[in-house]
């Protein structure tokens, strides 16, 4: 059906203008994000007496690395869910073996953000650095509705297109 193909198409290219606008915004406005990610890594707004603080990290040269590296890999999934709906766009009235093909860029944007904000977000620092802890620091909602997003979308654009002239069986 076409208008499966379309959705997996504008659900990208949402996607990707959602990223590199979050990545974006991390280069333009680098301190409000680059200091959450400083209480995160240092712990200092977890509970007192916190049994867990021998994991913090108190090193701003390793607060600038985690930073770019965040800010990079979504730049780069941003850029793979473009690639991937621009890719799905030109083939949207391919054979089904061709339009399937074309949802690789869009698919491996979709693992990587929920890497960042599965793994990196609520495995690493919710977990790791103990973010839950924090009542001013805490990125868990947001990161909870980001990577279920992304999750639907990397399940919506797996499932295989058939071919559009295909008739529905009764």
């Amino acid at each position: 059906m076409l208008i499966a193909r379309l959705a997996k198409i504008l659900i990208s290219l949402s996607l990707a203008l959602f990223c590199l606008l979050v990545a974006y915004d991390n280069v333009t406005d680098p301190h409000s994000n680059y200091e959450f990610v400083q209480h995160v890594m240092s712990m200092d707004t977890t509970f007192p007496d916190n049994k867990l603080m021998y994991r913090s990290v108190t090193n701003p040269i390793f607060w600038q690395i985690v930073y770019a590296l965040i800010i990079t890999t979504q730049f780069v999934f941003g850029v793979l869910f473009l690639a991937g709906a621009m890719r799905m766009w030109r083939m949207r009235n391919a054979s089904a073996a061709e339009f399937n093909q074309a949802k690789t860029y869009a698919i491996a944007g979709a693992l990587l953000a929920f890497l960042l904000w599965f793994f990196v977000f609520m495995v690493i620092a919710g977990e790791w650095f103990a973010m839950w802890q924090s009542k001013d620091w805490n990125a868990q909602q947001s990161s909870f509705r980001f990577y279920l997003t992304v999750l639907a979308t990397l399940i919506f654009l797996s499932m295989p297109d058939g071919e559009l002239n295909e008739r529905a069986t009764p």
